[in-house]
């Protein structure tokens, strides 16, 4: 059993918006907090479909890293690092890919569906077509458990899952493996080995998912089992062999509840957005010229609020008292658009302050942020290293 962590990433496309934080940024400072997290920039991703003009993805991801310190994520708390600057990401990945069927890929859901919106571009490349295996190694690397992942990228997670399973099914026997195996179980004790063996076999014989976590827990009641023991149960348990890489589990995240200022979600490729640290002018200037209720055509037209925009960001912004003013307001013509965006103005830039705030230092002595990536980039190596060292071990290719 490894330590719980969690890991999670993002293409560098420059500045964030306020999405990014509503849909991933806030959960990333708080899960800082409860676990091991890793957050990384993920360059290469960027090149699976801008390989043919990847010359702003170094700025873009400057840009982006003190975006999330403006937001909140402590390098103290979580590792902050760029992927390629931790090469045992790419052997990982083409480790991987000699014994990932090639059905597997072609049946990711988004493999597809990519395909079809960007099909102004050649997407017919081996990067994209393996972008989910890299994903598999980004997270399999780190032995990572958790990844924080929205409803439609659980089937990326399943993939890494099966990708791991494979791995440890083909390369997780070692010589003697099942001789072993016995041993550990007798070294649990009688009673403890009783039990083991009665719940191997109901998730074994009688298929019972629950066993399995059961099995966990009684050989996590012996803190002085051998990490190697302890490996050897887990895959005899699971029918599988020692487990070398750790299969994750899909964290849900809630979906992003900001809508950009036209009313739909806010994207870059929809030109609605605004930037965690847009200055307050620009940011009153978009709100203001906001389309709202089309009913509303005088000021002394009565509105919907469910047929405005504007509406969507009161959701976000405003408190129970704000929402029934407008609301009241709206469909009585007591208030007018204006008077409307207000709060919502006020809301955003009350969000924005700490986080230009933050922003600052950064972007006074750009060294400080290379100093804390350059920190990152070695602690996620570290541990790179010590999973490709079992990786290299399991396939025979241990030189040393």
């Amino acid at each position: 059993m490894y330590a719980e962590r969690v890991l999670s990433g993002m293409r560098p496309t420059g500045s964030l918006h306020l999405g990014h934080y509503h849909g991933v940024l806030k959960n990333w400072v708080r899960l800082q907090h409860e676990y091991p997290c890793l957050f990384f920039v993920a360059d290469w991703h960027a090149l699976t479909t801008q390989y043919d003009d990847p010359r702003g993805i170094v700025n873009a991801a400057w840009d982006m890293v003190i975006d999330w310190l403006a937001a909140g994520v402590d390098p103290v708390r979580a590792t902050l690092f760029i992927q390629s600057q931790v090469p045992e990401h790419a052997e990982l990945h083409l480790l991987l890919s000699m014994m990932t069927p090639l059905g597997w890929l072609e049946r990711v859901p988004t493999y597809k569906d990519q395909q079809e919106k960007l099909e102004n571009k050649d997407l017919s490349t081996y990067g994209f077509l393996g972008y989910p295996l890299l994903q598999s190694a980004d997270i399999l690397i780190y032995r990572a458990d958790k990844v924080p992942v929205g409803e439609d990228q659980v089937p990326h997670i399943e993939f890494s899952r099966e990708i791991a399973r494979r791995f440890n099914h083909l390369y997780g026997r070692e010589p003697g493996f099942e001789d072993k195996a016995r041993e550990a179980v007798r070294k649990l004790g009688a009673k403890r080995a009783r039990r083991y063996e009665e719940l191997r076999t109901r998730f074994q014989q009688q298929g019972e998912q629950a066993a399995i976590g059961w099995a966990h827990a009684l050989l996590d009641e012996l803190p002085g089992l051998a990490h190697d023991d302890r490996e050897r149960l887990c895959g005899y348990l699971e029918g599988t062999g020692k487990m070398i890489l750790v299969e994750p589990a899909a964290l849900l995240t809630e979906a992003s509840r900001m809508p950009g200022l036209d009313g739909q979600k806010m994207s870059k490729s929809y030109g609605n957005t605004i930037t965690l640290r847009e200055d307050a002018a620009s940011v009153t200037h978009k709100i203001r010229r906001m389309p709202t209720d089309p009913a509303r055509i005088r000021r002394t037209d009565p509105g919907e609020p469910a047929n405005c925009p504007v509406w969507q960001l009161h959701q976000v912004y405003s408190d129970e008292t704000c929402q029934a003013w407008v609301e009241q307001g709206c469909r009585s013509a007591g208030i007018g658009c204006l008077d409307c965006k207000q709060p919502v103005i006020d809301g955003i830039l009350r969000e924005q302050a700490p986080m230009r705030a933050r922003a600052q230092p950064f972007l006074e002595d750009p060294k400080l942020v290379r100093e804390i990536i350059g920190d990152g980039n070695s602690k996620a190596r570290c541990l790179a290293r010590e999973t490709m060292r079992d990786v290299r071990q399991a396939i025979g290719l241990d030189f040393n």
